[in-house]
């Protein structure tokens, strides 16, 4: 199956909107209902309850979370969605700017079936610790 980039574009957008929304849920809903997301190799978060709780783990830690769509790209189904987000931490209040991707396989319905996201966590803790 090839995917139309245009629709491909459209929906990284709505993505990024549902983050931006603060609402795991809305973030949830653009997965398949069996669908999953790894983050740097972890745990898998298989389902759609799964991913809202992981959004909502993002949440927690910073709740002025703001995501930025850097690029797409598109080959047959799979896509690489690149973001930015920033934001403050909870417990230290410190600024965070923490860029990543996410390889996704699509569903003809557009929905994410796998997602594989990577960032490089230990700038992320370093951000944290204000260094």
């Amino acid at each position: 199956m090839r995917l139309d980039p245009k629709r491909i574009e459209k929906m990284a957008a709505e993505y990024t909107s549902a983050w931006n929304s603060g609402d795991p849920d809305k973030v949830a809903l653009h997965f398949a209902a069996d669908g999953e997301i790894v983050i740097n190799r972890g745990e898998a978060h298989s389902g759609r309850a799964a991913v809202s709780a992981m959004a909502s783990g993002f949440y927690a830690a910073v709740p002025d979370l703001k995501l930025t769509c850097d690029a797409v790209r598109c080959a047959s189904d799979h896509v690489v969605f690149f973001w930015t987000f920033t934001g403050h931490d909870t417990d230290t209040k410190n600024p965070l700017k923490v860029a990543g991707w996410e390889e996704w396989d699509i569903g003809e319905d557009l929905k994410v079936q796998s997602s594989r996201g990577w960032f490089d966590a230990e700038d992320y803790a370093r951000q944290i610790a204000g260094n």
